[in-house]
């Protein structure tokens, strides 16, 4: 079941990695990402799970801005 979300409002508190994959569109490699320095992801049990505010600060922090 693919999730659509249309806003940064409809994402639940913490996101599965799955759920990072689709708001991303990067159907392979999110696993890869959420083990990567700097990417707010927490391990509750064997769950790897992203904070949506820390989600979102990391999309600000890097995306690139053009001048």
């Amino acid at each position: 079941k693919q999730v659509k979300y249309k806003s940064y409002e409809e994402l639940p508190l913490m996101l599965s990695v799955p759920e990072v994959a689709a708001v991303l569109g990067i159907p392979a490699g999110a696993y890869e990402l959420v083990r990567t320095d700097g990417f707010p992801s927490l391990k509750v049990g064997s769950r790897i799970v992203v904070p949506k505010e820390k989600f979102i600060e990391w999309i600000d922090e890097n995306t690139v801005k053009k001048q």
